[in-house]
């Protein structure tokens, strides 16, 4: 524990002392986030922090000296990740690049042996994936990764978020009686350097973490769940990490929705994301980032409840978590505008109108 202690105050000081020499570092190199029609920011801003995440990291990897299996495999692949997120900052590379690196390194840590070798499903048990767990596996990695970086629009919110995720993960790693020190260990290093860099993020933002450093930190949630959700947990593994998620994955699965419904490349950036749907309704910056805290702490927390509960209090409350994603999904206007099918059924049943509930300002994607 004291080990793990200083470790965190390293990767934090590390992080904090590293942003000045970075913010020159971005600035000499032009590698700033400059402000256009799908951003929120008014003045060109610093976009390479993610080092500082990444530097704060390595910084405590280094004290601790860890020696795990896995690490120099997870170590190469969030290379590769860190080089796909510099290029992206600095020239603004199209997905048909940044996907298949993204595939290397996903490829890299699940040929290492970290992957999804089974599910346990109700009623069922454990389910062997076979050949399976490597095509999984990788799209889990790759979709993860990818997911921390969409929801990354507001000074503070991919890094707060982050941070509750990964925190969730620690404590089902404390609680499940397995050895999983060098999960907690990588998660406190991850926290720290990330609340390092937070210090310098929050609205208005002196610097931003870029591609670089969501790409890095999605990079790493994903393969920490891997490590410390799919092999421990016995019941509904797959769905415990996905609710941890819940909030950057939910918003990727709706982004994509809402781009085929307006016929629109699911790869193209818009102005429908969570947290644009929220500034639309009237909340300031702050209060928006703190809303999607709030989801991101009320999901990790029920699942921490998920894995202490009986299966049909499971399935009770999976059912219910659903149900509340979509209705307030449809409610902000999530998939767009005007697209409410759960809301309108809901209403014709309970309340035998036609007209749909709305709130008092549906984001409207062309605005």
């Amino acid at each position: 524990m004291t080990a793990l202690f200083i470790a965190f105050l390293i990767s934090l000081v590390a992080s904090i002392f590293s942003i000045p020499l970075i913010i020159k570092l971005a600035k000499r190199f032009e590698i700033v986030d400059k402000p256009n029609k799908r951003n929120v920011h008014n003045t060109p801003v610093p976009s390479l922090g993610g080092l500082a995440i990444i530097a704060g990291t390595a910084a405590g990897l280094l004290y601790l000296n860890l020696e795990n299996q896995y690490l120099y495999p997870v170590i190469i692949g969030a290379i590769i990740i860190i080089l796909t997120g510099i290029l992206d900052d600095k020239y603004n590379v199209s997905a048909k690049l940044k996907f298949p690196l993204q595939l290397v390194a996903a490829s890299v840590v699940v040929t290492s042996g970290i992957m999804i070798n089974s599910i346990d499903l109700p009623f069922v048990g454990g389910v062997e994936l076979g050949i399976f767990s490597y095509i999984i596996s990788v799209l889990w990695i790759v979709g993860v990764t990818n997911s921390i970086n969409l929801i990354d629009g507001l000074d503070g919110l991919a890094g707060g978020v982050a941070v509750i995720a990964i925190s969730s993960i620690v404590v089902m790693a404390i609680i499940d009686p397995g050895n999983h020190l060098f999960i907690i260990s990588l998660s406190v290093l991850l926290i720290g350097s990330t609340l390092g860099f937070l210090l310098f993020n929050f609205h208005p933002a002196k610097i931003f973490m870029g591609d670089t450093g969501a790409l890095f930190l999605g990079y790493s949630i994903a393969v920490i769940s891997i490590l410390g959700l799919f092999k421990s947990v016995t019941v509904f593994s797959l769905l415990i990490p996905i609710i941890i998620l819940a909030v950057p994955i939910f918003d990727t699965v709706f982004a994509i929705i809402r781009r085929t419904l307006n016929k629109q490349k699911i790869y193209m950036a818009d102005k429908g994301h969570l947290h644009h749907c929220l500034l639309s309704m009237g909340y300031s910056h702050r209060k928006t980032v703190l809303i999607v805290y709030g989801f991101s702490f009320f999901f990790g927390l029920c699942a921490i409840l998920f894995t202490n509960t009986t299966l049909w209090a499971s399935l009770l409350l999976l059912t219910v978590l659903l149900v509340v994603v979509e209705v307030y999904a449809e409610f902000i206007g999530l998939m767009g505008q005007e697209r409410q099918p759960l809301i309108n059924a809901m209403k014709r049943i309970f309340l035998s109108e036609e007209t749909p509930i709305r709130s008092k300002r549906v984001f409207n994607p062309k605005r």
